[in-house]
Order: C-alpha cells, then sequence, then structure tokens
C-alpha cells in the first residue's frame, strides 16, 4: 500500500475543505499531503514534503498569493473547491505559468435554490413565525404579523452570471418582472439591463446579490444603495459578504431604512453583527448556500476530474481562463 502511494501523484492541501469532512474522496487517487494534520509549521511542512508538489487542492480559506507561490516552486495547478476566486492572485499565478481551476457551475442550482428561500422567507417571516410559535406566543398574543407575497414584485439582480441567470428563471414563475446589473449587457437576455447599482436598486423592490467578490465590487452596496432601495425594499445577499458595506446595512436595518435582509453571506465570518441577531426582518444563515449533499458530490466528481485531466496532460475541465 505504501509503495502504491509512492506511485500516486502528489496533491497538496494546506486546510481541508468542506468536502474532508465526510471523508477523503481523494485519497485513492492521490498521494494528498495534509499540511493541517502536520505539527510544523507551514514553512517548514512545505519546504519539507511539498516542494515538489505539483498541484493544490484549496478552499476560499486559503489565501494563493506570492509568499505561498514562492514556498512552491514546482506547483502548476490550483485547483479551488470554490466559484469564487478572491481568495487567489491571478495575475501572479499567470505570471508563474500556474494554471488555476475552479468549481465552475457545480453550485449555481443549489445558491439560486437558498437565495429564493431567503426572499421567501423575509417576505413571509417563515422564520420569525416559526419562532413565534416556539416561544409560546400564538395563545398569547394572537394573530402573527401579515407579511407580504413575492409574486409580482420587481427584483433587481446584481451579477446575472450563472448563479444570476438561474435566480432569474426561478423568479419568472413568480410572475416578477426581472431587471439585472452586470460588468457588461447580456445581449442573449431580455431583461432590462442598469448599469448603474443605485438605478437598479431604486426600480426594485428586491435586490439579490449573485456577483463577485472584486476590487470594483467590494462595498458596491453601500448606503446611497440602501437608500435608494428604500424602506419598503429588502436585501438579499448570496455573493460575498463583502461586496456589502455591513455598517451601512446594519443602520438601515435598526433605523428601518430598508424593510429587511436575507444574508448568507457575512463581511468577517464567521463574525455576525450582534445587532442582526435581535432584527425579526433579518434572516441568517451561515454561508451554506452551496452545500447540499448533492453539490458535495457532484463537487467531488469535477475536482478529481480537473486533477486527473492535469495529471494527463489534458484541458482542465473548468479552466478560470481570464479574470
Amino acid at each position: 500500500m505504501e509503495m502504491r502511494r509512492r506511485d500516486l501523484p502528489q496533491l497538496l492541501v494546506i486546510e481541508p475543505p468542506g468536502l474532508f469532512r465526510y471523508g477523503d474522496p481523494f485519497a485513492a487517487k492521490f498521494a494528498v499531503l495534509r499540511a493541517w494534520e502536520s505539527p510544523l509549521p507551514l514553512p517548514a511542512f512545505l519546504s519539507t514534503h511539498a516542494r515538489s508538489a505539483p498541484a493544490l487542492l484549496c478552499s476560499a480559506a486559503t489565501r494563493v498569493a506570492a509568499g505561498l507561490l514562492d514556498l512552491l516552486p514546482s506547483l502548476r495547478v490550483v485547483v479551488t473547491t470554490s466559484a469564487g476566486l478572491n481568495h487567489i492572485d491571478l495575475p501572479e499565478c499567470r505570471r508563474r505559468g500556474v494554471a488555476v481551476a475552479n468549481a465552475g457551475e457545480v453550485f449555481s442550482d443549489d445558491v439560486a435554490d437558498a437565495a429564493i428561500a431567503l426572499a421567501l422567507d423575509v417576505l413571509r417571516r417563515v422564520s420569525a413565525a416559526d419562532r413565534f410559535v416556539r416561544r409560546g406566543l400564538w395563545p398569547k398574543e394572537g394573530d402573527f404579523a401579515l407579511g407580504s407575497k413575492l409574486v409580482g414584485k420587481r427584483v433587481g439582480i446584481v451579477g446575472l452570471g450563472s448563479i444570476g441567470l438561474r435566480v432569474a428563471k426561478r423568479l419568472e414563475a413568480f410572475g416578477c418582472p426581472i431587471s439585472y446589473n452586470s460588468r457588461a449587457k447580456k445581449p442573449s437576455v431580455s431583461y432590462p439591463f442598469y448599469g448603474n447599482v443605485c438605478e437598479l436598486a431604486a426600480d426594485s423592490d428586491i435586490l439579490i446579490i449573485c456577483c463577485a467578490l472584486t476590487e470594483q465590487t467590494r462595498h458596491m452596496i453601500g448606503k446611497s444603495v440602501l437608500l435608494a432601495l428604500g424602506k419598503d425594499g429588502i436585501l438579499i445577499n448570496v455573493g460575498r459578504g463583502a461586496i456589502v458595506d455591513e455598517k451601512e446595512l446594519v443602520q438601515s436595518l435598526v433605523r428601518g431604512e430598508i424593510r429587511g435582509a436575507g444574508l448568507d453571506v457575512f463581511e468577517n465570518e464567521p463574525n455576525v453583527p450582534d445587532e442582526l441577531l435581535s432584527l425579526d426582518n433579518v434572516v441568517l444563515s451561515p454561508h451554506v448556500a452551496v452545500f447540499t449533499k448533492e453539490s458535495f458530490q457532484d463537487l467531488a466528481e469535477l475536482m478529481i476530474a480537473n486533477l486527473e485531466a492535469f495529471f494527463s496532460n489534458a484541458p482542465l475541465i473548468t479552466p478560470v481562463i481570464d479574470e
């Protein structure tokens, strides 16, 4: 068995991705260098055990930049279990000839489902109603406060990529007029395009964040956008926490400047502002929109397929061409 493991291609894993909670699907095909299990400091582990490793498997928790790449002179491919790429210095990887593959569209349906679930929960007050019943308030206080329907609501989608498009298709079934903001107008869709996020928010009842986190999108949703969304507006974020200026969001919710929010992501995870915890018009989830049993299985298969392609000198399945 040990001889066979030495014959397997080396795969470095610095911090275990979520996939490893359910076993190691890579051990049968690769000699996995498990840095997080070593008592050595990371630089010492890498210089001792991983200088010849050609492949790195990582999640968004591992920052892949010049400092790490300097310690991995043989690295030729980074395969990340996330769709987002803000943890990887793509220009530096490109400069060094290190290819990058990501999760592609594996999570898109799951995240789109979660966005709709959050919107329905905030509007219909599902989680708040659950708390109302569990606290024994129904027989004491009588009727629960009315929610609102999703049907017919004007929805603005920020980021009409793989996830945003799936959100839009689901909302069509609710008869929602859909508009969007993206890096560029998409000729393949008929939804109205807004080049300005404030204008999109002003014409929306619900603003759903589906875009990637970049230097351009960091804190894109700030005070002016939230004021434009208005006191009857709802914000849903299934993108990245830092796309929203969290301090401004908290203030907008506390002051009643927007109606509510459904948040799967936060600016300083796993820390969530205390003010949000006490607000009944806010639905919170711990960055799990991407995680289902089915998506984990699909993700494992895709990661293995990318790695097998790399070690076979074949094209990657989900290469990051340019960002």
